[in-house]
């Protein structure tokens, strides 16, 4: 039996915008924490200020709609909910209310 296929994450980004470093900044954060979790994560040039990220095909970012470029923290937890809910990713699972500020 073949085991299932890894998931995908794909960051589309404004190339007039300029967004590839922070479209790869974040995918290289993606890979470091989930790098036994997905099979991949494709960056995706594109134009008109898109700035997207979907997990198989489910879009768990969209920077017009959201209002901006997603907090990494707030990111890894939007995937970690699609790829691996049971997961605890350490500090970034940490709200300002948890520290006591």
């Amino acid at each position: 039996m073949t085991p299932p296929a890894l998931p995908r994450i794909a960051i589309r980004y404004c190339t007039g915008c300029r967004w590839m470093l922070r479209a790869a900044w974040m995918a290289q954060e993606l890979l470091t924490t989930f790098e036994k979790d997905v099979g991949e994560v494709a960056l995706q040039p594109g134009s008109g200020g898109v700035f997207t990220v979907h997990v198989d095909g489910v879009q768990i970012w969209d920077r017009a709609a959201d209002g901006g470029f997603p907090d990494i923290k707030l990111l890894k937890q939007r995937v970690r909910d699609r790829i691996a809910p049971e997961r605890h990713l350490g500090h970034s699972d940490h709200s300002a209310a948890d520290s006591g500020q």
